[in-house]
């Protein structure tokens, strides 16, 4: 308990070192929100690459078995519109330079007009 402690200790003092107090002081005050969204983040991305490896074992039993069950093909199928789901969302971004701050916006955007671009393993962040 007391190295994980260790570990979510923020040393801001290299922004106050450069004239960047404001900065540091925002960073302060936003730790234990922009821990836990970093932690759901990563939480999500594990869970997004444990189904695409699982995706791809169903898709090497049909490709072998020409035969998948009804529960590995929704599966697949909801992962494969993760994947895309994922593609729309990140490659513009990564290729106009600083788009990514226009994201959360985007998916806020897209959430008030009934659109879902958040893969499923980012609804919900439970560890499998």
């Amino acid at each position: 308990m007391q190295d994980r402690k260790k570990l979510l200790k923020l040393d801001v003092s290299i922004f106050e070192q450069h004239g960047k107090k404001e900065f540091a002081q925002l960073l302060r005050k936003n730790k234990l929100r922009t821990t836990r969204a970093l932690n759901d983040f990563l939480v999500g991305m594990k869970n997004e690459a444990i189904d695409t490896k699982e995706a791809s074992r169903i898709i090497y039993k049909f490709i072998s078995n020409q035969t998948i069950s009804k529960e590995e093909e929704k599966h697949l199928k909801v992962q494969v519109y993760d994947i895309f789901k994922m593609l729309g969302i990140g490659v513009p971004f990564m290729l106009i330079p600083g788009a990514t701050l226009l994201i959360p916006f985007i998916l806020k955007a897209a959430e008030k007009k009934g659109i879902d671009l958040y893969p499923s393993n980012f609804k919900k962040t439970k560890l499998k």
